[in-house]
């Protein structure tokens, strides 16, 4: 067999130190595709001590940087002794003089951009690799604490604040807006090793690794968008409780960057249609896109028995971790209008409950004053993943953003039929012949669907049947990893501008329009 190619796999709170539908998909490409050494770039909010998963021997090296760690990420790289305190105290000569001189404009031309809505993607391309080369000579944290970075900071963001007249910023505002730029650019200041593909797993800030190669090394980036960040980062932002302020500052700084992941793309994988709209609204060209579907073992998840512990009780089963794109409020609420038809039904929610504690506690405080102490339960982490299904006799999904749930593909695979929300790439997995589709947020007909599948046993196992059906003819682990192989063949064979059509069905949907 040729050599592998060697990829950068880049992640944010994710793979390998926590779990989660992406964590799912990259194992399997770590663990099955055949073309590739991987190599991992773990960003997380902290220094992270043990994987959560066994890395397969594909996986060469794990990068780890912690964005909000007290030490900051060069500080806890091992780049071998000689070599770091070489760059340390060369990077520690400059004086301030530099940064006045040549960072701060770049430093301002970069806030002008992040405050226009037009601003030229070009120029913004620009200005973030006239930054990298600034530090490739100096100092990140001796730069961007300095006392003129601070000023330049305050003064354009005053500046906007009185032009636009309608909004006002504390001395916290300001603060708080700093620290998330100095944050989230931090590993422009990063070295990393030289590979074949960068390979980006959300169209956000962790762009800046892979610009860091592309600009040393003109290393092509292939982006896989799960759920769309920046959709997912306008519902967060806007659901905070943060000042007007904070938020537009940290729409537009995402909208800036999101525009900047798909211009220095080379190809961008959905891993559903859905995605596509996004993308094509914030400049990705339509020939770089194409859509891999998720894919399982359906070997694993199979049809299996209910345990007799469940026998005759009515269960909906539920992997999702607690937090608030996967809406289990609204679920506990589907759970109460269940309960008025069927009074012994159960939920059990498998999935992570110390993520945001405060919103395990919103939830826990709704099923105690819904009275269902005895029908909800978080249940916590399941160490047997394919055999979670088969506890229920149907399963749900009530998020309010998703991608590509592999939690509605392995219920159908274990032929258990699914109650899920109309988002992300739900209905290109999911159809009527296989469960039922509800808007969002809509616990009444949520509640009203489990109900029907849970009273009809016929019902039940003909949509079972269809599920598991749809699963072995379209969304198997076989297909998914051929397609990324292929995928990675293809760009590193890509010829500029070269529209991509690695599916077949993208292919042919291209030459009806046409």
């Amino acid at each position: 067999m040729k050599n592998k190619y060697d990829v950068m796999l880049i992640l944010e709170g994710t793979y390998p130190f926590n779990g989660g539908g992406v964590s799912t998909w990259a194992h399997m490409l770590c663990n099955q595709v055949r073309n590739v050494n991987y190599t991992l770039y773990s960003i997380n909010a902290d220094f992270e001590q043990k994987p959560k998963y066994v890395l397969s021997e594909n996986v060469k090296d794990v990068i780890q940087v912690p964005l909000w760690s007290p030490l900051e990420p060069q500080e806890l790289l091992s780049y071998g002794s000689k070599k770091y305190y070489k760059a340390v105290n060369k990077k520690e000569q400059e004086d301030d003089q530099a940064i006045a001189e040549e960072f701060i404009p770049i430093f301002e031309r970069l806030l002008a951009h992040i405050y226009n809505a037009d601003a030229d993607i070009e120029e913004i391309d620009d200005t973030i690799f006239d930054m990298w080369q600034f530090f490739q000579n100096h100092d990140y944290k001796k730069t961007m604490r300095s006392q003129v970075v601070w000023q330049c900071f305050c003064k354009t963001v005053t500046e906007v604040i009185e032009k636009d007249n309608h909004y006002d910023a504390t001395l916290y505002d300001f603060t708080v807006g700093m620290r998330w730029i100095y944050r989230f650019l931090m590993p422009i200041s990063i070295d990393v090793p030289k590979v074949d593909i960068s390979h980006l797993t959300l169209s956000g800030f962790p762009v800046i690794p892979a610009l860091v190669l592309k600009y040393k090394y003109g290393t092509p980036i292939m982006a896989t968008e799960h759920g769309v960040f920046i959709r997912e980062r306008l519902i967060a932002i806007n659901a905070s409780e943060y000042s007007f302020f904070l938020k537009n500052l940290l729409i537009r700084f995402s909208e800036c960057i999101t525009k900047l992941v798909y211009y220095k793309a080379d190809i961008i994988l959905s891993v559903n249609k859905f995605n596509m709209i996004w993308e094509k609204k914030y400049g990705a060209h339509p020939n770089k896109i194409d859509v891999i579907y998720n894919g399982i073992d359906a070997d694993l998840f199979v049809p299996g028995p209910k345990p007799a512990a469940l026998e005759g009780i009515p269960t909906v089963v539920a992997a999702a971790r607690i937090f608030e794109l996967k809406d289990v409020i609204t679920m506990i609420k589907s759970c109460e209008v269940a309960k008025r038809s069927i009074p012994n039904v159960r939920y059990l929610v498998y999935g992570d409950n110390n993520a945001v504690p405060e919103y395990t506690k919103e939830c826990l405080d709704l099923v105690k004053k819904l009275g269902l102490q005895d029908n909800f339960f978080l249940a916590g982490y399941h160490d047997k993943p394919h055999q979670l299904f088969c506890e229920g006799d149907i399963s749900i999904l009530t998020s309010i953003s998703e991608g590509f749930p592999y939690t509605v593909l392995e219920s159908m695979s274990c032929g258990i039929p699914v109650v899920a929300t109309d988002v992300g790439g739900v209905t290109e997995a999911l159809d009527e012949n296989c469960g039922f589709i509800c808007k969002p947020k809509d616990h009444e007909s949520i509640g009203k669907s489990v109900v029907t599948l849970l009273q009809d046993e016929a019902l039940r196992k003909k949509m079972g049947a269809a599920a598991r059906k749809k699963v072995l003819d379209n969304f198997t682990i076989d297909k998914f990893i051929k397609e990324y192989e292929v995928a990675y063949d293809f760009l590193m064979n890509k010829k500029a501008h070269e529209p991509i059509y690695l599916n077949t069905h993208l292919e042919e949907e291209a030459m009806e329009a046409s």
